[in-house]
């Protein structure tokens, strides 16, 4: 899909909340910062020069974004934390300029960033600092500049790099990587096995009644049956639906199942017969009515996820979650990108015994 980093402020935040890939950005890029409270700083002026615009380009952008390069970790200095970032950077170019063996490229790159700057910083009363984030945020904002441009095709090869690495190709299997995936799905396996066992009980013979009962549900909490869902994530007609789906997704749908199961049950009995599909159909529509109140947020939750994550790492778009779309956290990069994220054959192996015991009880 095309990305326009300059005008989306949603692929800015989803490449800005990816960890994994900015770590890489911070190492093939090659513009090193001086690290400050624990994170790497620049000031405006470093900005500046390194795309090679006037300093009053990075103020009409501060000016016309400042809460968005203010959220990745844009600050003015001033009093207190000036002097001592100032005192910190003085006391850093002073020692890396006498160590004669301060070879790394890193130490030399901040030394020269910040020479020209030495003498300045000890008159200033105010000082505007960007964290690395920040700065690559200037860069997708930055028209008109050669090497933002430059930039911005870096960071988009290199987003895409780190993650074809991380999922080796599985995009559509990305949500079994996620800690949580493997408990989930085994739980709904058996609340799925409660369900069909009822639909065999309660409803009379008929082989379509678990393929549309199912599709209601899903239906309900995200609007696609399972046939638009396998066209939209591309599945084969040997790939499981259910086996791409995300745990809160799998959790919801869990949900559905064991509510309705118990809901046709109580019918079932009340009336002394199994149901047609016809009135399991209507019956399904009473449950949903009920359920409704309970489950929304759930449900809201489940969307917004499901179309958000689908759109950045499967490249997926669902038409009817559309509004749902918002940016996919630092927390989910880290969940299917991060060091707790695993793929599920290890995960399987690892864990032998606990699930064992989770799929049996």
């Amino acid at each position: 899909m095309a990305t326009d980093l300059t005008t989306s402020s949603l692929d800015r935040k989803n490449i800005l909340n990816n960890n994994v890939a900015i770590q890489e950005l911070y190492e093939q890029i090659g513009f090193y910062g001086f690290k400050f409270e624990d994170k790497y700083r620049f000031t405006k002026q470093q900005i500046a020069h390194y795309f090679e615009v006037d300093i009053r380009t990075i103020d009409r952008l501060l000016d016309a974004h400042k809460l968005e390069l203010e959220q990745v970790g844009y600050e003015l200095y001033t009093r207190s934390k000036l002097k001592a970032f100032k005192d910190q950077v003085i006391e850093y170019v002073t020692a890396a300029k006498t160590n004669l063996d301060a070879h790394d490229i890193h130490v030399v790159s901040i030394v020269q960033l910040f020479e020209k700057e030495t003498d300045s910083l000890s008159k200033i009363a105010q000082l505007g600092v960007f964290t690395y984030k920040a700065f690559l945020n200037i860069g997708m904002l930055l028209t008109g500049s050669e090497k933002a441009q430059k930039l911005r095709s870096a960071i988009l090869d290199i987003v895409i790099d780190t993650l074809n690495k991380k999922i080796g190709g599985k995009a559509k299997f990305i949500n079994q990587r996620e800690e949580e995936y493997l408990p989930s799905a085994i739980r709904e396996y058996n609340y799925r096995r409660e369900f069909t066992n009822t639909l065999d009980h309660c409803i009379t013979e008929n082989k379509f009644k678990y393929g549309q009962l199912t599709d209601k549900i899903y239906k309900s909490i995200f609007k696609e049956n399972a046939k638009e869902y396998r066209k939209i994530l591309n599945l084969s007609s040997r790939e499981s639906v259910r086996s791409t789906m995300y745990s809160e997704v799998l959790g919801l749908v869990a949900a559905y199942e064991s509510g309705f199961a118990s809901y046709l049950r109580k019918k079932s009995l009340s009336i002394n017969r199994k149901l047609t599909v016809s009135e399991s159909h209507l019956l399904f529509s009473e449950f949903e009515e009920i359920m409704q109140a309970f489950v929304l947020p759930l449900q809201e939750k489940a969307r917004s996820l499901m179309a958000s994550r689908d759109l950045v790492f499967r490249e997926a778009l669902h038409e009817k979650l559309k509004d749902y779309i918002n940016e996919v956290s630092a927390e989910d990069f880290d969940k299917f990108l991060g060091e707790r994220s695993m793929d599920l054959e290890k995960r399987l192996v690892d864990n032998k015994d606990v699930f064992e015991r989770l799929k049996n009880r």
